[in-house]
């Protein structure tokens, strides 16, 4: 151990003299070289911390850039969302200003209501409605849309009311088609299932040659229906053994039914 610190020694102090004996001009050649030599290693060095800082703000973009396509994907959600509101909005004020202007120039005096239950086992015979005695409502009350008749009141409490429709089998609206004599009785038929029940005219004569598109109104007779209200029109028209038969449209899509008028009277 003490022979290698004496040779370093010697060494140091060798290296020493002869830096000493080069001089000043040498001394400034040995330090280029010495330059030139690491030259290679600090490039490089160089290069690498260019590297390592562009990744750094990479990696920072990139944190930015999926911070904003979150907040942009929340946004565009949010928009969808109102979006459809608007839309949903839209279309309501349409219909109910539409069954306003119908009310206004309607020949009937008539009470607005809207459908607050319906049960799934009598979907196509009944719904209830929010209007009752306190809002002058009574059985045997025609009831309507804008685009034609829904069917009549049965049972009615002060607040509420059942609504029988025309769909169902025990609903009978006397009835006359368009352009024709021809008078007969609209109702519902009994249907299996959940399907909605073939709406028919009946009781028309043989001769009646009915054509599909030919509207169907209501004829007054029988005191529960006024004349004039249009009820659907002709699907088909066929001659049974007693009478002529005809499958109806029916005029309202019972199926979304949402607001509806009671016939109070006559304006």
């Amino acid at each position: 151990m003490r022979r290698f610190n004496t040779l370093a020694l010697v060494i140091f102090l060798v290296a020493v003299g002869a830096l000493l004996a080069l001089g000043p001009s040498g001394t400034k050649k040995l330090q280029g070289q010495f330059l030139d030599v690491i030259a290679p290693f600090l490039s490089h060095g160089t290069e690498f911390e260019k590297t390592i800082t562009a990744v750094r703000v990479g990696l920072a973009s990139l944190d930015k850039l999926e911070a904003d396509n979150k907040r942009l994907t929340i946004r565009n959600k949010e928009l969808q969302a109102v979006n459809s509101t608007l839309r949903d909005l839209e279309t309501e004020n349409k219909r109910l200003r539409k069954a306003l202007e119908y009310r206004e120039r309607a020949s009937f005096q008539l009470v607005p209501a809207r459908i607050i239950a319906r049960d799934a086992s009598t979907w196509w015979k009944s719904v209830k409605i929010d209007r009752g005695t306190e809002d002058g409502i009574e059985s045997d009350m025609p009831v309507l849309t804008e685009n034609g008749l829904v069917g009549k009141t049965t049972t009615v409490g002060k607040h509420a009311a059942t609504v029988l429709l025309i769909s169902d089998e025990n609903c009978k609206v006397a009835a006359g088609i368009e352009g024709t004599r021809e008078q007969g009785i609209v109702g519902g038929e009994r249907a299996p299932g959940s399907s909605m029940p073939p709406v028919s005219m009946r009781f028309l004569s043989k001769l009646a040659n009915l054509q599909p598109g030919q509207k169907v109104y209501s004829s007054g007779v029988g005191g529960v229906y006024p004349s004039g209200i249009i009820i659907g029109e002709v699907r088909e028209f066929k001659v049974r053994e007693l009478d002529g038969y005809a499958s109806i449209v029916p005029a309202v899509d019972l199926t979304t039914l949402e607001d509806v008028f009671v016939v109070l009277g006559k304006k």
